[in-house]
């Protein structure tokens, strides 16, 4: 019979190898033995343990089942936010981009601007930072905040210059570009990637660069993130300077000043897309002045000043099986034609929306029809037409519920008071976390990228932790059971701890997200963004309840009355307070930093009339650029009312009364001078 001083040292032995394990595998990302011999040393320790009382270690995995792993690559933020582009598809919307420019710059309608006309490759996106020529690390884009540090592997690119010895070369810059694949090149992998984007993102990541080094990986510099005195006035001439460092940029490239001329190139390039080396899926239009890209700025999650022009949508015909309604997490019921599967443009469709009852109706669109589907970028397929002339008598009429599908609510049109007309979307009039599947919606948007961005929790993983019946409110993801998780299909020990550290992970959030997670609806990103800064405090957002003064909301400049309605009703209902309080206790919510180092510290301004050379929203981003308060309304709260031409005389009143102080543009340009 063993003794207890051998059976320790049998029991300590293999405590150290598995330490060694968890090291070579999670920091060194050289593992010596394969997962099924890992797994199978945790699992004989975790056998003595039930086997022998007496044996217990603080880096047990019976105990530490929340070891910190590492992913396969470490993670940094990008010092400028590396953002994507919008969308556009036709004449119009290129039109409506241009008019925003104009509006937001207070321009002529005639003004004309030079654009940097680019190729818009289907890649993926990576950063280099080169100090002193010297290539020092490589992002990939990852949210746009935060990449994985692939370095060693973007060195294994013959396109990506390592050091630099040009004069002119900048001693601290950040330059972007598109790593792909040749299509002639992607013949050779086919049978491991479904397309040369897959295969290109898959290469980048793989554990080790002298795997990467095999794949014949390509990259096309397009931009700049962070540069230090970056004295380029225009996108083309920096596109110049990178070719003459040694980066290989688009042959196709090009300047076009005239509108017309835009459309012209974009349709005779899309017309000669497929004989091109690469995949490209548009053009990409930069305003070609670095000064004006500067003053437009960012809106949301894309620059005002670029914009990417997709090729024509593809398209297909196929029959209507039946048609089912899916529940958003703001109640909106949407029908969706479930299709004989078609090929459109490289992607088998199943699905297409139908987007409301309105569209059905005026369509037309019944059970049964041949109808043309239609996929464009990005955007969800979508049914444009029924062809009539293959319509049968077995078609059967599509009749929408009055109640919910899922809760039995009832459904409901909302009144638009602005509009003064009834919202096209039927809704479910459930509220809080009655309906199911809202809730199951509300849930993936807790966990999305935008939101808490928990790796492994994608939108399948959540139905099935919802059938599982292991989460019911957002707060059950704090409180999994991580082993009862690890005895369901698909799932193993390394992912369940791979799970545990994403969630681990996202405890840790800024204020404007947590109130972007909760899903209230009218408050996205930019609303929560807003919110967030005029409480600045987590604190006062958790003592809100259906007593607060919801009207305090007017004064934030961009907040209406919608969302202050939304907000009233959304704090009104008790399960809804119950859910976030219950997050506070698990969540590290970080206050909203309010830069206070600028020209306007602590004064609030608002504008009324029209100012000269500069749009309101420039005016707008500029005065909070400088740390001051924009506010909506005249209040005792406001420092100065700003005043242009034919301003709105009430306003002037009302500051003339409250002891406002007055001023014109000059003034104002004299304050942040």
């Amino acid at each position: 019979m063993e003794d207890t001083k051998s059976i320790k040292k049998g029991y300590i032995d293999k405590i150290k190898r598995l330490i060694k394990h968890n090291e070579l595998y999670y920091s060194k990302n050289n593992p010596l033995i394969s997962d099924s011999e890992y797994d199978e040393l945790k699992k004989n320790i975790i056998e003595l343990e039930i086997k022998y009382d007496f044996l217990k270690h603080k880096d047990s995995p019976s105990k530490n089942i929340g070891f910190k792993p590492s992913k396969t690559f470490k993670k940094q933020r990008h010092k400028v936010p590396m953002l994507s582009l919008s969308n556009i598809f036709d004449k119009n919307d290129l039109i409506n981009f241009e008019k925003k420019i104009k509006n937001y710059l207070n321009l002529k309608i005639n003004q004309i601007f030079e654009y940097s006309v680019e190729p818009k490759i289907d890649g993926i996106s990576a950063s280099l930072t080169y100090r002193n020529g010297v290539l020092v690390s490589g992002l990939s884009r990852g949210d746009g905040y935060e990449g994985e540090l692939i370095t060693e592997n973007l060195k294994t690119i013959k396109d990506i210059p390592q050091n630099i010895k040009f004069k002119d070369f900048p001693d601290n810059i950040e330059v972007r570009g598109e790593v792909y694949i040749n299509k002639s090149d992607f013949e050779n992998l086919k049978d491991k990637f479904a397309n040369p984007r897959n295969a290109a993102s898959g290469s980048l990541r793989q554990k080790e660069s002298s795997e990467t080094k095999k794949i014949p990986l390509k990259f096309i510099a397009y931009t700049f993130g962070f540069f230090e005195n970056n004295k380029f006035n225009k996108q083309s001439d920096f596109l110049n300077s990178l070719q003459n460092w040694g980066f290989k940029v688009s042959k196709h490239n090009s300047i076009i000043s005239n509108f017309e001329e835009l459309i012209q190139n974009h349709k005779s390039f899309e017309e000669k897309r497929y004989e091109l080396e690469y995949d490209v899926d548009g053009l990409v239009y930069k305003i070609n002045d670095l000064k004006l890209q500067n003053r437009l700025g960012f809106v949301g999650n894309a620059p005002r000043w670029a914009v990417a022009h997709k090729f024509s949508a593809a398209y297909s015909f196929s029959k209507i099986l039946k048609i089912e309604i899916q529940i958003g997490r703001t109640g909106a019921l949407t029908p969706v034609a479930k299709v004989e599967p078609v090929n459109i443009g490289g992607v088998v469709v199943s699905n297409a929306t139908l987007h409301n009852e309105d569209e059905i109706i005026k369509k037309d669109i019944r059970i049964g029809d041949i109808v043309k589907i239609e996929r464009a970028g990005d955007v969800i397929p979508h049914v444009i037409s029924v062809d009539t002339k293959k319509r049968n008598s077995k078609t059967i009429k599509f009749k929408f519920p009055s109640r919910c599908p899922s809760c039995g609510s009832p459904v409901e049109k909302e009144y638009n008071k602005q509009t003064k007309k009834h919202d096209a979307v039927k809704r479910c009039s459930s509220e809080g976390y009655k309906c199911e599947k809202m809730v199951i919606e509300k849930i993936k948007h807790f966990v999305s990228k935008d939101a808490l961005n928990i790796d492994g929790l994608g939108k399948r993983v959540v139905e099935k932790f919802w059938e599982k019946n292991f989460i019911r409110f957002p707060q059950d993801i704090f409180k999994l059971d991580y082993k009862k998780i690890e005895t369901s299909d698909g799932w193993g020990t390394q992912s369940v701890l791979n799970l545990k550290y994403s969630i681990d992970k996202s405890k840790n959030i800024s204020f404007n997200k947590f109130i972007f997670s909760l899903g209230i609806r009218h408050i996205g990103q930019e609303n929560a963004k807003l919110i967030a800064k005029h409480l600045q405090k987590k604190e006062k957002f958790f003592r809100i309840d259906e007593n607060f003064d919801f009207n305090s909301f007017i004064n934030i400049d961009g907040i209406g009355e919608i969302q202050i309605a939304s907000l009233r009703k959304f704090f009104s209902i008790k399960e809804n307070l119950k859910v976030v309080k219950e997050l506070a206790k698990f969540l590290n919510i970080k206050n909203e930093v309010i830069n206070n180092s600028g020209k306007l510290k602590k004064l609030s301004f608002m504008i009324t009339g029209k100012l000269q050379n500069m749009s309101r929203a420039e005016a707008k981003s500029t005065i909070e650029k400088n740390s001051g308060k924009i506010l909506s309304s005249v209040t005792k709260k406001l420092d100065y009312l700003v005043v242009g031409e034919k301003p709105t005389t009430k306003k002037i009143n009302q500051a003339k009364d409250l002891g406002i102080k007055i001023i014109n543009q000059d003034e104002l340009n004299n304050l942040l001078n």
